[in-house]
């Protein structure tokens, strides 16, 4: 098995999720990205909020991480985007996948 990072963060609106993925996939910087809608409630300038936001599920390689934290940066329209990333196992199969997907 392969070390994969996965890379989350959330946008308030499908559509700027789906501009995202586009950019990251065009940009090699990701393999696959998954879309869902999810409720999230958080603290925000001392208040608790609620909200429906859509979760990106970025699938990508160590090497890419800092660029995709940097261009998730540049084109989120939070002022604070959540930007989390996890590292993963994936079979050899979908490890060797995403390796030929991300470039360096």
């Amino acid at each position: 098995m392969g070390k994969i990072i996965i890379c989350l963060t959330t946008v308030e609106k499908k559509e700027e999720g789906e501009e995202i993925a586009k950019t990251l996939l065009e940009e090699r910087l990701a393999g696959c990205v998954s879309i869902t809608e999810v409720f999230s409630s958080y603290r925000w300038k001392g208040k608790i909020e609620k909200s429906k936001e859509f979760l990106l599920i970025i699938k990508t390689r160590e090497e890419a991480k800092e660029r995709v934290e940097k261009r998730i940066k540049e084109i989120h329209s939070y002022s604070v985007p959540e930007i989390i990333f996890i590292e993963g196992e994936a079979s050899s199969s979908y490890f060797s996948w995403l390796m030929e997907e991300v470039k360096d």
